[in-house]
């Protein structure tokens, strides 16, 4: 690992906000996105909240500049991944058209937000070739002009991460110059149905890590991160040192209940780093508020850290809610944000502890405390566990 891997530009849409700066004024001042049903046609509408973004794809085809009567041509996950896509480049000032630019993105339900629209309705067939996972990450890289190399990966609510593992191995292995990695995931009925059948929605705002968590509430957005070599950065907004996937093979949906999935990926990611667990100033734990993966999760922090000695760390999927593939390249943004500026989110809806835990998450802003070090954790369907640190 003698290559320093950077971050050099970020870009997010979600239930917060439609750029970086619009969402990090929502953490900071504690604005959650998670509302009545606007945008998703469902006969569930009077029943669940979603994080939605409160955007129409009309609108976000105006924001892109993209022409109307190309609309049809894109996906709402396509839209997402393009506005965030463009603001991630843009701040990195990619330019340099002579860089071999990369994309590797993530989704869990491509575009089937545009199918499940119309393929009772339309005789045309057209709409088909939005359909595959694919297809955002092609139209993605088109539309920031990333032709080097991009691919597509889902390993359900991980993926983001795993975008990001594989988009430091293209740069290490010479492959790509920069890349663009993250994940994308438009809100559709297939899923909101599918989740309703786990039984795993709150029908109000969720509560991650607490006593009386009910479930999650879906969600949709777009994070994404420019990553490349220190030595061909012309700036950047903090380091890449560790990573890590595991496979704890328990469950197709549950999580283990000793937390070794989650305990392996965030202990082998500290060792990639080089860093020790009090080097850790702030944890973006997973936290869907789901039974399972809190408990599973909070047993796992203590595993690696102790119990009463975990650092502050708190669930930003109280804001968000739950954008599935997108989660872990949303939360990477907000973990670089956290480095920026020095602050650590607080754990919305936070009322009582987790019986035998002992874990109470952070639950106000903390501004000017050093945060050096941050982990993200994602895990995901299947027993897929991942774990990423940045690094000031």
């Amino acid at each position: 690992m003698n290559d320093s891997i950077v971050v050099t530009g970020i870009g997010v849409v979600c239930s917060i906000g439609t750029n970086v700066r619009e969402c990090f004024s929502s953490l900071k001042n504690e604005r959650a996105g998670i509302e009545p049903i606007q945008y998703l046609n469902t006969v569930h509408k009077e029943r669940f909240k979603l994080g939605e973004v409160k955007r129409s794809n009309e609108e976000l085809v105006a924001m892109l500049g993209l022409s109307h009567n190309d609309a049809d041509k894109y996906s709402r996950t396509a839209l997402l991944a393009m506005l965030a896509g463009r603001e991630a480049m843009q701040m990195a000032e990619a330019s340099n058209g002579a860089m071999r630019t990369g994309v590797v993105s993530s989704t869990t339900v491509g575009g089937m937000d545009v199918t499940e629209q119309k393929y009772l309705k339309q005789a045309d067939h057209s709409y088909l070739q939005t359909h595959p996972c694919g297809d955002s990450t092609r139209q993605l890289a088109h539309f920031i002009g990333a032709t080097g190399y991009y691919t597509t990966l889902n390993t359900a609510c991980s993926s983001g991460t795993n975008a990001l593992i594989h988009g430091v191995r293209l740069l290490r292995h010479g492959i790509v110059d920069r890349v663009v990695v993250g994940g994308v995931d438009a809100l559709t009925m297939f899923t909101l149905n599918g989740f309703n059948s786990l039984m795993i929605l709150d029908t109000e705002h969720c509560k991650p890590f607490d006593k009386n968590r009910k479930g999650l509430n879906l969600a949709e957005g777009a994070g994404y991160l420019v990553l490349e070599k220190e030595q061909d950065a012309n700036h950047f907004l903090c380091k890449v040192p560790g990573f890590a996937n595991a496979n704890d093979a328990y469950h197709q949906t549950a999580s283990s209940p000793e937390g070794n999935g989650a305990f392996s990926s965030m202990s082998q990611a500290l060792e990639m780093s080089g860093l020790s667990t009090d080097d850790i100033d702030y944890v973006n734990v997973h936290g869907t508020g789901t039974n399972n993966n809190d408990l599973s999760e909070g047993v796992a922090l203590n595993r690696l850290f102790g119990k009463g000695k975990v650092p502050q760390f708190s669930s930003t999927k109280a804001y968000t809610g739950h954008t599935l593939a997108a989660a872990a390249g949303i939360e990477a943004v907000f973990s670089v944000l956290a480095i920026q500026n020095d602050i650590i989110y607080p754990n919305l809806n936070f009322e009582e502890a987790i019986e035998d835990l002992e874990l109470i998450p952070n639950t106000k802003v903390l501004e000017g405390k050093g945060v050096n070090n941050v982990m993200s954790n994602s895990f995901g369907f299947g027993g897929n566990n991942s774990t990423v640190i940045f690094s000031k």
